[in-house]
């Protein structure tokens, strides 16, 4: 680690990011509040004085990943969590592309967390989240591409999602949380959450609400089998129609459901105990056996260890495998280490085949019934009488039952291993009761057993299309085939072909539609999540392939329908007024309106074609192996990079970079020596004082009304930056363009041609400038501005170079061309500086007013809608003046009164802080309270009064609102509350702004 204790690699910054995560992993396993503080905080509040950004995500995304126990109090810690990481990672980006930084800051988060025991990954990862906080386009899409992530369109409405995957209640290892936020940091909008015949109550409220937290539309079924011709298929049921997620959960405590999941529970428990059973006989036989082929000791596994491995799910063949795989490690490195040592051609192909045995490997060869008679399949039914009365329905029966349950339902027939006579049976059982089809299922596809996905699809698209004599056509042939089969199943198909009208009337008015998953289960390693590629970002998509994960074309598509949508803003802006005033005019008809796009597909237009444009979102990761040996990849610990230099270090080197082509192009062109051996110091302080003042006035972090110091708003690494661009500009505009190219080739001199001079040079460095701008992720404002920068720098150029020219008469220079001429270069510099000042500057300042306004309209909807809840609790008095006289409410209105009361005081402290540190935060709530009516700003103010309670508010702080660290935070209030209720009441006075009117 010689590179890494000379600093010339990683901050300070990533030590202690690397420190603090650490610190955190290693406590105790207990949740702790303080740690994820009252999710009503908002990540640009109060909560800045005591915690950064980064410990709050560390603080999430840990109780996120570690805590997988059962509990009302252990999922109420992580939606509190991924609340709390949710809204930080949202809140971090300072550019255009917030929601696709938000999920790389999640996903590196993540990352940093899980290389616990590799600290030089960790410093890499930390360096790596802080380049990307910072919302730079470029490095956002190289981390994408990183970690396998296509962007998103920033609108947000792309067709994302997975009808199938399973969570830690089930098959999976991920919590419901936990799940959503993968789905979120992949991409998917629609997610459908398999359990098998028993949902638990609170697993469903809990995925139903970090559902919520995400915007992510969730669908929870269950999963039933159904025996068919000796072995199971699988039946999807989906109930829809509730007005909202309550409205569900109470669905699921109605008496048909719950004595539906009751027998489910039944059939649970007699799969555990067949699974323990074949447990029970693989310890008997089959592990002796392996004792002696390999020579070493393999203990037994008990059944109680194994159900401590399901942890929360539901005990299976996949289990069993996975289970006996992680059981049997330490006999496999015995064996390989004993192998190696022999080092022979034999020994080696045995631990070729010992390195790749996989939970799959055990399944097929240790579990199976075919090779092991005296193991039973778990896959396959056993005779009725063994199974448990739901095992034994048949498929119209089960149907039947479930249609009954509720009027509106999706029942999806999964095509897995089915070939295209069995759907049509199995269509024909259910009469009608089927409405979707599994046509596609990523698991399923890559373990060979979709074999007849183009067949299965021609039958959908002759139900849907209405094609009566092709259904009739494809029965037939079906009749055909089974007669060399099974007469029994031909004698069935030729009664479906003589009553072919029955069955093509099912789907003749409600078509049989397409469902597309992925059966993720977080320990198969297909991924999870599909997307429709072209509502993709355009030019964005790359498909990863080689090696590690890959996205690749699935041959599925589907038709989308493009769909733009106008509607007059709620609260219009003055521009958008009097835009509506020209809607008369040709071509303005949408003038001040907001506009929408969304993308539309019907789920039975998905069909099985050659080229897809459905994607799979969640990569194919390689299988790595046991790594029997334990070896380590070989990684250099002296060298991590040239990407993971010292931020100081990289500084130093762009000015160096910067400043050498510049100092030599002087010296190379001037032959005064002010400015051959000054010229370069001239040049950078013009871009220094330039970048500063800029910054500064875009922030307004030199006024009185605010807490900014203008220190903490000039970036250090911006600045430098463009003294780098600047002094590569010096060798582009001076010597290749003003010398060699103006002077010597054409004979143009600013003796001469001054407009001329000044014109090229101008037009040259503003698509320099404009060039390195969509480089460096600036503003798209800035971007196109600079294009325009040298129209307007030309005649400031002119007037400087007239100002220096009568300067130097003034001062009695003789001959002021001397001069003239060779500072031409410096005149336009300052022409240009100057005119960048005020389109950058600007730009930067609606970035700033950009994210104010997210804050504003976030900390807004939230006081509105606490203000809502207020009303209804009180509906007889005046709650608002009730709540700011000292005891507020006093107890009444029990627990959600002291919620409200607590939530009108972090709503008004928040506040508070956004218009004191938060650059240009005044300016934009001038903005938002202008385009409010009148009675929503009298609320707004009146809400604020809550801050004259010092008393009450200090010793909430002090109780540990924002954790131990108070002294900050309530300095802040007691200083500070005073002044900013004074500003906000003259800037909500109703004459202090024009009324737009209308009322709440």
């Amino acid at each position: 680690m010689s590179f890494l204790r000379r600093g010339i690699y990683f901050d300070r910054q990533d030590r202690d990011i690397l420190l603090l995560v650490n610190r955190i992993l290693e406590s105790d396993n207990k949740p702790s509040d303080n740690s994820l503080f009252d999710p009503s905080l908002h990540p640009h509040g109060i909560k800045e004085l005591v915690a950064t950004p980064v410990s709050r995500m560390a603080y999430a995304v840990i109780n996120l990943l570690r805590n997988l126990q059962v509990g009302r109090t252990q999922a109420r810690d992580r939606l509190l969590a991924l609340q709390t990481l949710y809204d930080e990672v949202l809140n971090s980006a300072h550019s255009t592309l917030r929601r696709n930084t938000a999920r790389v800051l999640m996903q590196i988060m993540k990352s940093i967390v899980r290389a616990h025991d590799n600290a030089l990954e960790q410093l890499k990862l930390a360096h790596d989240f802080r380049r990307t906080v910072q919302g730079t386009p470029r490095v956002v899409r190289r981390m994408l591409a990183r970690y396998h992530l296509p962007e998103m369109p920033e609108a947000w409405n792309q067709i994302a999602f997975d009808d199938h995957v399973y969570d830690a209640n089930t098959k999976g290892r991920k919590t419901p949380t936990h799940l959503i936020m993968d789905a979120w940091i992949k991409g998917l909008r629609s997610l459908t959450v398999a359990y098998e015949y028993w949902v638990q109550p609170d697993a469903a409220r809990e995925i139903l609400r970090a559902a919520e937290i995400t915007g992510i539309a969730v669908r929870i079924g269950l999963e039933f089998q159904v025996p068919f011709y000796g072995r199971f298929v699988s039946v999807f049921w989906i109930p829809r129609g509730f007005s909202s997620h309550e409205d569900f959960l109470e669905f699921l405590h109605s008496p048909k459901v719950a004595e539906m999941m009751k027998r489910g529970r039944e059939v649970l428990r007699w799969r555990r105990d067949r699974v323990l059973h074949c447990l029970a006989l693989w310890n008997e036989h089959q592990r002796p056996k392996m004792e002696a082929a390999w020579g070493v000791e393999i203990p037994e596994l008990s059944a109680d260890e194994f159900l401590r491995f399901v942890g929360r799910g539901q005990a299976s063949s996949l289990h069993l495998a996975e289970g006996l795989h992680r059981h049997v490690q330490p006999a496999l490195r015995q064996r390989a280490a004993r192998l190696a040592e022999i080092d022979d051609a034999v020994s080696r192909a045995e631990l070729a085949v010992l390195e790749r045995m996989g939970p799959e490997h055990i399944a097929e060869e240790w579990l199976s019934a075919a090779l092991h008679p005296g193991l039973p399949d778990l896959d396959s039914p056993p005779p009725p009488e063994e199974m448990p009365h739901l095992m034994r329905l048949s498929l119209f029966e089960l149907t039947r039952e479930l249609a009954e349950l509720t009027p509106g339902y999706r029942l999806v027939l999964c095509t897995s291993g089915l070939s295209v006579e069995d759907v049509a049976e199995l269509l024909w059982d259910a009469k009608g009761n089927i409405t979707h089809l599994e046509i596609f299922n990523m698991k399923s596809w890559m373990e060979r057993q979709q074999t007849n996905l183009k067949p299965i699809s021609e039958l959908q698209q002759a139900f849907n299309e209405g094609l009566g004599p092709r259904v009739k056509q494809m029965i037939r042939q079906m009749a055909r085939r089974m007669r060399t089969v099974d007469e029994e199943r031909a004698a069935k198909f030729r009664d479906i072909l003589h009553n072919v009208p029955k069955l093509w009337e099912h789907y003749r008015h409600k078509p049989l539609g397409s469902r597309l998953g992925t059966s993720s289960a977080s320990r198969i390693t297909y991924g999870m999540g599909f997307v429709i590629k072209d509502t993709l970002p355009k030019g964005r998509f790359t498909a990863h392939k080689g090696r590690g994960q890959q996205q690749f074309e699935i041959p599925i598509c589907s038709p989308v329908e493009e769909v733009y949508s106008y509607a007059k803003p709620r609260n219009p802006s003055s521009w958008q007024r009097l835009a509506a005033c020209l809607h008369w005019l040709p071509g303005c008809r949408h003038l001040g309106l907001e506009r929408r796009k969304t993308w539309k597909t019907a789920s039975e237009d998905f069909r099985v074609c050659n080229q897809g444009n459905v994607i799979n979102l969640g990569g194919l990761s390689t299988a790595t192996g046991n790594n029997l040996l334990g070896k380590k990849q070989q990684v250099d610990p002296g060298h991590p990079g040239f990407a993971y230099l010292n931020s100081s270090f990289c500084n130093w080197l762009k000015v160096l970079l910067g400043f050498v082509p510049a100092f030599f192009s002087f010296l190379y062109t001037q032959d005064w020596w002010v400015l051959a051996w000054g010229g370069t110091f001239i040049w950078f302080g013009i871009t220094g004082v330039r970048n500063v003042m800029q910054m500064v006035l875009a922030a307004k972090g030199a006024t009185r009304d605010t807490l900014l110091h203008w220190k903490d708003q000039v970036s250090v690494s911006r600045l430098c930056d463009s003294l780098m661009y600047t002094g590569i500009s010096v060798l582009l505009l001076e010597v290749m363009v003003r010398v060699w190219l103006l002077d010597r080739t054409m004979g143009i001199t600013v003796a001469h041609n001054p407009w001329i001079v000044f014109t090229v040079l101008n037009i040259i460095n503003g698509f320099y400038i404009c060039a390195h701008n969509v480089f460096r992720g600036f503003p798209k404002e800035a971007a196109i501005g600079n294009l325009f920068r040298s129209a307007l720098a030309i005649p400031v150029s002119s007037v400087y170079g007239y100002m220096l020219q009568y300067g130097l008469e003034g001062l009695g220079v003789l001959n002021p061309e001397i001069y003239l001429v060779p500072s031409a270069a410096v005149v336009s510099k300052m022409a240009s500086d100057t005119v960048a000042a005020l389109i950058e500057g600007y730009a930067d300042s609606q970035v700033n007013l950009r994210m104010r306004r997210w804050d504003y309209k976030s900390k807004l909807n939230n006081l509105f809608d606490c203000y809502t809840r207020l009303e209804l609790l009180f509906p007889h008095e005046d709650a608002l003046i009730k709540l700011a006289r000292p005891g507020g409410l006093q107890g009444s209105g029990g627990i959600k009164g002291k919620e409200l009361e607590k939530a009108f005081i972090v709503n008004a402290l928040d506040l508070m802080y956004i218009w004191f540190y938060q650059p240009r935060a005044q300016d934009a709530f001038r903005q938002v309270a202008r385009a409010m009516p009148e009675a929503d700003r009298n609320v707004l103010a009146r809400s604020q009064l809550v801050l004259t309670r010092e008393r009450e508010i200090s010793q909430l702080l002090v109780d540990g609102l924002l954790g131990r660290n108070f002294s900050r935070p309530l300095a802040f209030f007691l200083d500070k509350r005073k002044a900013y209720l004074r500003s906000l009441s003259r800037m909500c006075r109703p004459g202090k702004m024009k009324e737009p009117g209308g009322q709440r």
